[in-house]
């Protein structure tokens, strides 16, 4: 079946409270997908943010951001006395300090009037989330910083129970009430998109973040010092997006070890994703054919070396495990040939970037005819199809619209054109960014890689106007496609 898709961030929907989030406007976002004919809403990860805001150096694999949690919905469900005042509703950028401040105050009167039931106590039977809160909690204590940074009493509970947490009962509870309250949102709302004919596309980062709960707790999983400091960290060579490839920061697996735990670390936040996704993509797939280790001591990932993962143990037991799952495979830039070998085992569906197959300055710029891939105009990392047309000298664009035009694609509009010719692709899934769809330019991108702090991830909807004034144009357009 051929599909169409978008992908929009839950933090770019418009909102009433600085950031998207699991109340009316992710319901509306549903209706009018659903309207315009597609059939996938991929997101980026949901984990707590980390490091910059970014959603892959979250503080856990399987708890959920505070932040997407809906106000509205704790007022209707009687948690909150007073429906909250609108905050930042208008903006087109996410303030992440003030939106937590204003809605951790509206958290906290909810869990005072929060009484548990069994539903809740099943979920908090879980033992992620007991220890989770208690991360997160410590973490407070600490004014945030990294556990490996903690006392040592405290970086030594995780292991031995010794440090008495009970003075931080209550802290404890409250975590675990907002972790709650996000499940219970979140599996809501997707079963409202999944009624509605919309799939929704997860996101999984190969990579954990070292100041996480993934990390504290599971640490001979990943190669750390004697005081949990990563020996290697993750990343890549310089590339395309920078010359001095980017260093990650997340620290690099201990795959001997996972081996012997029958990679159950792993496992586990596959299993758990899948309840909450009905695709999940992961993240820098070809991670599970060879990685790049950079000697935490570098500053960039100049330095640094190729080693091999055990990627067809690990699939093995995945595919196993999950017969049904479709997992998405994140494939691009210049990869050796054994990672598509090792992709195409498993017969998963890989990605193309119909942006860099016209881009003089990228040398992976062939254009596959595969019926078995994810085609996008451009991902969460790219510039908008406009802002990068916009960026190039006029010899390359004529070059761009001359290509455009031999293919049967003359509109006025570039990002129009980009669109067409991705949904008209052979390839299964056709996915567009809401960005590219409304014809945005630069303002509109959401990451840069290789750069951390503002303004990545902070791009947002003011509302859905625009999009609105495309329905009518896009559905005509995935239905010629024959979508």
């Amino acid at each position: 079946m051929r599909e169409a898709g978008m992908l929009l961030p839950l933090s770019s929907l418009p909102s009433d409270h600085g950031v998207g989030d699991m109340g009316k406007y992710s319901y509306e976002l549903i209706d009018l997908l659903e309207k315009s004919g597609f059939h996938i809403w991929q997101i980026l990860p949901l984990n707590p943010l980390g490091y910059g805001n970014s959603p892959y150096q979250p503080y856990s694999s399987f708890a959920g951001d505070e932040i997407y949690i809906s106000l509205e919905e704790l007022f209707l469900e009687g948690l909150l006395k007073k429906e909250p005042p609108k905050f930042m509703e208008h903006s087109s950028c996410v303030d992440y300090e003030k939106v937590r401040a204003f809605k951790g105050l509206y958290l906290k009167e909810a869990f005072d009037h929060f009484v548990p039931t069994k539903e809740y106590k099943d979920f908090a039977a879980q033992e992620w989330v007991y220890l989770y809160a208690v991360f997160l909690t410590l973490k407070k204590q600490n004014h945030l910083r990294c556990w490996n940074e903690w006392s040592l009493e405290q970086k030594e509970w995780i292991k031995d129970k010794r440090y008495d947490i009970s003075v931080y009962s209550n802290e404890i509870n409250y975590e675990m009430f907002v972790q709650y309250q996000f499940y219970k949102q979140w599996m809501k709302l997707k079963g409202y998109a999944n009624n509605h004919g919309i799939k929704i596309m997860g996101d999984i980062p190969f990579y954990v973040g070292i100041d996480s709960l993934d990390v504290w707790m599971n640490q001979k999983c990943f190669l750390l010092d004697s005081d949990g400091r990563p020996v290697f960290i993750a990343g890549v060579p310089p590339d395309y997006f920078s010359e001095t490839g980017q260093r990650w920061g997340n620290p690099v697996y201990d795959w001997e070890y996972l081996k012997e735990t029958n990679y159950s670390f792993w496992i586990d936040r596959i299993a758990y994703n899948s309840k909450l996704f009905n695709y999940i993509r992961i993240d820098h797939f070809r991670a599970f054919d060879t990685y790049w280790m950079i000697p935490a001591a570098c500053d960039t990932a100049v330095e640094g070396n190729w080693a091999e993962a055990p990627g067809y143990e690990v699939l093995d037991l995945i595919k196993e495990k999950f017969p049904r799952l479709e997992i998405i495979a994140e494939d691009l830039g210049n990869l050796r040939k054994e990672v598509h070998v090792l992709k195409n085992h498993y017969q998963l569906k890989g990605m193309k970037i119909v942006q860099f197959t016209f881009d003089p300055m990228e040398d992976n710029n062939d254009f596959e005819d595969v019926r078995n891939m994810v085609i996008y105009t451009g991902s969460h990392d790219n510039q908008t199809i406009r802002g990068w047309y916009d960026s190039q000298v006029k010899e390359t664009q004529a070059a761009i619209r001359k290509a455009l035009e031999k293919l049967g694609y003359k509109d006025k509009a570039i990002s129009k054109s980009f669109i067409k010719l991705t949904l008209d692709s052979i390839a299964d899934i056709a996915i567009v960014p809401m960005q590219d769809v409304i014809d945005l330019g630069n303002k509109g991108r959401i990451n840069t890689p290789g750069t951390l702090g503002s303004p990545n991830w902070e791009w947002k909807l003011k509302s859905y106007d625009e999009f609105k004034k495309e329905i009518s144009n896009i559905k005509e357009l995935i239905q010629n496609s024959n979508r």
